[in-house]
């Protein structure tokens, strides 16, 4: 971009005139600090009379694996005061404990165990540091709910806690029950972050995740998120509304018992 802009010999504030944006915003993205959005691809294209090339580039780009992925969303994430997730398998980092947290991070492949733990915890208390500067609306599928990490003892712990995270007024809880069946959810996790101006969205996958800028795609993941979304409702209200929670939570809790009755049993020989 910076090669065309200065072949055709124009001021960052002459290319901004052409793609809609400010001089900083321009350098910025000549710089890498920004991305370059499909509206201002166009608007290049048809200045410099270059069919669809700078489109396509920017097409090509967005299909590369890039492996700053994770870097750019915490970015986002820090400047979001949205945050609309969706997780099938794991409850999202802001809302674990730090046991549950650990137990992810160990059967993980990180070369510095205590370096990623570190990370994701501080992840965590940025997130409510901006106290309700940013709000989170989470849906998780059942599963999650059901599957036991570490222990009966601290996955009873992590669902205590979620039932308190759910009724922090920057928090909204949503469930989708098994009996909901198939759903859009189903492929990965989602993730939706609005910024100030845009709104960003993240894709999951094994060994990374794709962020996504465009906004057409934005636009489907958001309606993706909306679809699920609708399946339950948990809010601030767990006595009537969290009963799913509550449900698994006391099964955790009789498990716990009935494992601790089973050790105080004589051994038998």
């Amino acid at each position: 971009m910076r090669f065309w802009r200065e072949k055709m010999g124009l001021s960052l504030t002459q290319c901004g005139q052409i793609m809609g944006v400010t001089r900083g915003t321009v350098s910025n993205i000549e710089a890498g600090r920004r991305r370059l959005q499909d509206d201002h691809a166009r608007a290049l294209d048809r200045h410099y009379g270059m069919g669809l090339l700078f489109q396509l580039l920017l097409w090509f780009a967005r299909m590369a694996h890039d492996p700053m992925w994770g870097k750019q969303l915490v970015k986002y994430e820090h400047k979001s005061h949205l945050i609309r997730t969706y997780h099938g398998q794991v409850i999202p980092l802001a809302l674990q404990t730090d046991e549950y947290t650990r137990s992810y991070v160990q059967v993980g492949s990180w070369k510095d165990f205590e370096a990623e733990m570190a990370e994701r915890v501080a992840r965590k208390k940025s997130f409510f540091d901006r106290g309700t500067d940013v709000e989170m609306w989470a849906t998780l599928d059942e599963s999650v709910l059901a599957r036991e990490v570490g222990s009966p003892e601290l996955m009873r712990a992590q669902l205590e806690h979620l039932l308190v995270m759910a009724n922090l007024p920057q928090v909204t809880l949503r469930i989708v029950p098994f009996k909901s069946g198939a759903h859009v959810g189903v492929d990965g996790s989602l993730q939706v972050l609005s910024l100030e101006s845009r709104d960003i969205a993240y894709s999951g996958a094994q060994n990374g995740g794709r962020l996504i800028e465009a906004p057409g795609e934005v636009r489907e993941v958001s309606v993706m998120l909306t679809v699920s979304a609708r399946r339950r409702s948990l809010r601030r209200a767990p006595a009537r509304s969290s009963s799913g929670t509550w449900r698994v939570t006391n099964e955790y809790s009789v498990a716990e018992e009935h494992s601790q009755r089973r050790s105080k049993r004589p051994a038998l020989c």
